[in-house]
């Protein structure tokens, strides 16, 4: 049952998959706005970053130019005869301490208040998210790839959130960096400020090269990367296989080529980007040297002080710092746009069509249930069920039967409302499904399906999610009529012994034997029974047969049947092709015509023998 043909129920693995490249946004200018919307509620408190992150700019920014001040003081006292105003370099050093720890104190309140606006935002797409999942159709979560859902709840929404706590104050901090420094590098000298920006074009020019050159080999490298990481995981899980096939050596040969090209990639970008520091390194002692030169020379010709020349250097230095940095946030930005824009596209998808006020509920379920001319198709133009009409009476046991892709699931996720009818009616008890809530009409039906789902708690736990607030005694009355009381109490904390889906001290009948358990605890007057006996072995067949004889006993029951040994007994077959009805009646009767029933019937026979 995991076809968009016969419309799948639930399950899937999370995964996240994440790439080598910068994601960009498809249509940012939207995302942009949309974003906006949510930074609203807080833009007092960005404001407040801003000036924080300004101030503490301009604190870091005026560092230098007060430390060349102490210079000059210094230097000035050497001049003149050693007479150095030690109390005047004290105040220029108390009023420097001061100004390291204000912009200390800012940055660290603009990080902190940032950080909370990011969570609260995260926390608000998460919330957003999840109570999108609950409005969703179930022909979306049919249709897109539970990964990639599951990755906007996580990767994405985690993206956003690391990504605005930092990218944000950065821009700013950045901006307002490269700003002040050039001011006040040409406050000090306009000379010196043409060598310094002068050497910036041959940096970008190199970085440029090197970067082009550099990005090639780190493609190569992430597609190796995934390759050799695929290639391992699909040998390793299924080394068997491969033994039996004798494969082992062009399993080692593969390897060998794919780890061939992930070695000379490697090697390649990271000589490429080792070359970097040390190229901006040389270009900037290039810039350093013709600084101190002319510095000297303006120097001597009274232009510039040596403490001028000192804060020159260090503004010099810093200077570079916030443009690499803006190219870094660029991509950042870029990333966030992606992962914004997904979630986004999530949240806009279309929902299911609102309930219905005028809704009506079933008080003493009889279990009589009507298909009346129903009509139904996944996509426009391709139908699935057509004219589809069956009677089914109270407290009857009605097997499903067909080949794949006869529409026998899709009539039960018709039943439970998982999808909504094009035309026609279904009735229980002579109520409109569709005049009912949605959650009225699955309360009236217990489920036990051929995937089992066990989620990660304990067996009484996983037993009672069919019945919040159960007791013990009902739990375990449960357990005792699903057969699989006994096995619980050989494990070693009985019901408290903590399971999930993916144990393997389980079978797959004991799995299902539970999810039997759960069915029998939640009590639904009508049942809907997608048969698991396929995979286990015959005695455990015998037990999950038993216990559904005694869960469906006294209840309306929809089998979807797949053994056709186990339906003998059904009141009723519906046997299904090309989402149609084209037999129905008892067992023998449907034998006794000889169609294709009796086809279906022996053939499964004559694969047994064979």
């Amino acid at each position: 049952m995991a076809k968009i043909a016969n419309g799948p129920f639930r399950g899937g693995p999370p995964g996240a998959p994440r790439g080598g490249k910068t994601e960009k946004a498809k249509n940012f200018k939207k995302t942009f706005k949309t974003f906006v919307k949510y930074l609203k509620p807080y833009q007092v408190s960005l404001i407040l970053v801003l000036l924080l992150a300004l101030a503490a700019t301009a604190f870091t920014i005026a560092s230098p130019r007060i430390l060349g001040q102490m210079t000059d003081v210094i230097v000035s006292g050497l001049l003149n005869h050693n007479k150095i105003d030690f109390s005047q370099i004290a105040k220029i050093g108390i009023w420097l301490i001061s100004l390291y720890a204000a912009s200390a104190l800012f940055s660290y309140l603009q990080n902190w208040i940032m950080a909370k606006i990011s969570q609260k935002i995260t926390y608000s797409f998460r919330q957003n998210i999840a109570a999108k999942i609950s409005k969703l159709p179930l022909s979306y979560l049919d249709h897109n790839e539970k990964g990639d859902i599951i990755s906007r709840v996580t990767n994405d929404v985690e993206t956003i959130s690391q990504n605005l706590n930092q990218s944000l104050v950065q821009v700013i901090t950045a901006a307002a960096t490269v700003v002040g420094i050039l001011i006040m590098m040409l406050v000090i000298s306009w000379q010196m400020t043409l060598i310094a920006l002068g050497i910036l074009p041959l940096s970008f020019i190199f970085i440029r090269l090197i970067v082009k050159r550099s990005q090639n080999y780190y493609d190569t490298q992430q597609s190796a990367l995934g390759e050799i990481n695929g290639h391992i995981e699909e040998m390793f899980s299924n080394h068997a296989i491969v033994k039996a096939f004798n494969g082992e050596d062009r399993s080692i040969n593969r390897f060998n080529d794919i780890n061939a090209n992930l070695y000379d990639s490697g090697w390649k970008s990271q000589f490429l980007s080792g070359l970097m520091m040390p190229l901006m390194h040389f270009i900037s002692n290039l810039g350093y040297v013709a600084v101190a030169v002319v510095g000297g020379w303006l120097a001597l010709m009274g232009k510039v002080s040596i403490g001028g020349i000192q804060a020159f250097i260090q503004y010099m230095n810093q200077f570079t710092q916030p443009i690499t940095q803006t190219a870094n946030i660029a991509s950042v930005f870029q990333s966030t746009a992606a992962a914004a824009e997904k979630i986004f596209e999530f949240l806009e998808e279309g929902e299911e069509k609102p309930e219905n006020n005028n809704t009506i509920k079933i008080k003493n379920v009889l279990g009589h249930v009507e298909f009346n001319k129903i009509n139904f198709s996944y996509f426009p133009g391709q139908p699935i069920i057509k004219d589809f009409t069956a009677q089914v009476k109270p407290k009857c046991s009605v097997a499903i039967v067909g080949p794949t892709g006869a529409g026998k699931t899709t009539i039960v996720n018709l039943l439970m409302r998982f999808y909504d009818i094009d035309s026609g009616e279904i009735l229980i008890d002579g109520t409109n499904i569709e005049k009912m809530q949605r959650s009225d009409v699955r309360r009236l039906f217990g489920m036990v399906l051929q995937d089992t789902w066990l989620f990660n708690g304990t067996i009484a736990e996983n037993i009672a999610f069919g019945k919040p607030g159960a007791t013990r005694e009902e739990i375990v009355k449960a357990a005792q009529e699903a057969q699989i009381d006994h096995l619980i109490r050989t494990m070693p904390n009985g019901y408290d012994t903590i399971i999930n889906d993916s144990i393997d001290s389980i079978s797959a009948g004991e799995k299902q034997l539970l999810t039997i358990a759960r069915a029998i605890l939640a009590n639904a007057p009508m049942l809907i029974l997608d048969e698991a006996t396929s995979s286990v072995d015959t005695r455990t067949e015998i037990l999950i047969q038993t216990a559904m004889e005694k869960l469906t006993h006294n209840r309306t029951s929809f089998v979807i049947a797949h053994r056709l040994s186990t339906i003998k007994n059904a009141d009723l077959i519906l046997v299904m092709q090309n989402g149609n009805i084209i037999e129905q009646g008892r067992h023998q009767e449907l034998l006794d015509k000889g169609g294709f029933y009796y086809s279906l019937y022996n053939s499964q026979f004559l694969e047994m023998e064979i």
